[in-house]
C-alpha cells in the first residue's frame, strides 16, 4: 500500500515526548562531552572550532534515524516478500491491529493512565548496559562522527513508540516504502531530540508536566482508537486509512 507520511510525522512529533524519559539525559550528556583537545590547538581556535554541541547533537540524531531507516527497509522488505509468495490478509489485518493498539498502549502512557509499556522501556535501558561497551571501543563522543555511530546504535533499542510505527512500515510493503515511514517518524522526532540534547534538565522538565504529557498523549491515543474503529468497520487494513493510505 502506498502510505502518506505527514500522520507518521506527526506521531513522531508528538510521541517524542516520551523520548525525555527515555533518551533525553543521555542525549544531553553526550551533546554536552567536552571536545577533543588537539596537541597545540590554540585556545580560542579550539573553542571555535571544537565546542560544537549543536553538531555533535544533530550527528548523534543523524545515526538514530538511520537505523529506524534501515529497521524499516528490512520490515517492510521482508513483509513484501512474504506477501508477494502467498496471500497474508489476516496476519495484515492482526498486524494493522497491533500497531494501533500499540498506539493506543503508548497514549495512555505518555497520559500516565497505564504503564504497561514502561516495561518495554525498562528493558531498553537495561539492554544499553550492554550496549554501551561498545562505544568505549569508538572513544570518547567528542566528534561528530563518534556521535553518529553512538546514535546508530541507540537506535536499536528497544521503544515501544518505535515498535507502533514499525509495524505500520513493515504493512507498507516495500523495503523502500518501509524506510521512507520510519524516515518520517525519525524527522517526527527529531524536533524534541535536538532540543532535548541542547536545552538540557530544563526542557526535561517541562514535558514532564502533565498538562503536555496529556495534551501528546490524548492525541496519540486517539489515532490509535481511530484506527481501530475503522478496522472494526471493515475499512482497508492501513494505519489511519482514510489519511494514511493515498489513493
Amino acid at each position: 500500500m502506498d502510505v502518506s507520511l505527514f500522520p507518521v510525522f506527526v506521531v513522531g512529533l508528538l510521541g517524542s515526548v516520551h523520548c525525555a524519559g527515555m533518551c533525553g539525559g543521555i542525549v544531553g550528556a553526550l551533546s554536552l562531552a567536552p571536545p577533543r583537545v588537539r596537541p597545540g590547538a590554540p585556545v580560542i581556535a579550539l573553542h571555535a572550532v571544537d565546542a560544537r554541541p549543536a553538531a555533535r547533537t544533530l550527528a548523534y540524531n543523524a545515526g538514530r534515524i538511520a537505523s529506524y531507516a534501515t529497521a524499516g527497509a528490512l520490515a517492510g522488505g521482508l513483509a513484501g516478500g512474504a506477501a508477494r509468495w502467498s496471500a497474508l490478509p489476516l496476519l495484515q489485518e492482526a498486524a494493522y491491529v497491533a500497531a494501533n493498539l500499540m498506539l493506543v498502549a503508548l497514549g495512555l502512557y505518555l497520559m500516565d493512565l497505564w504503564r504497561g509499556v514502561a516495561r518495554i522501556e525498562a528493558g531498553g535501558r537495561r539492554l544499553w548496559q550492554h550496549v554501551f561497551p561498545l562505544l568505549r571501543r569508538v572513544g570518547p563522543p567528542d566528534t561528530a562522527g563518534r556521535m553518529f555511530v553512538a546514535g546508530a546504535l541507540w537506535g536499536w533499542l528497544p521503544c515501544a513508540m518505535v515498535y507502533s510505527v514499525l509495524v505500520t512500515a513493515m504493512l507498507s510493503g516495500s523495503g523502500g516504502q518501509g524506510a521512507a515511514v520510519m524516515l518520517a517518524f525519525g524527522l517526527g522526532t527529531l524536533p524534541m531530540t535536538m532540543a532535548l540534547g541542547l536545552a538540557g534538565a530544563r526542557l526535561r522538565g517541562w514535558l514532564q508536566k502533565s498538562a503536555v504529557r496529556l495534551a501528546c498523549g490524548a492525541t496519540v491515543l486517539g489515532f490509535g482508537l481511530l484506527g481501530l474503529a475503522r478496522a472494526a468497520d471493515g475499512l482497508p487494513a492501513s494505519w489511519l486509512s482514510s489519511l494514511c493510505v493515498a489513493p
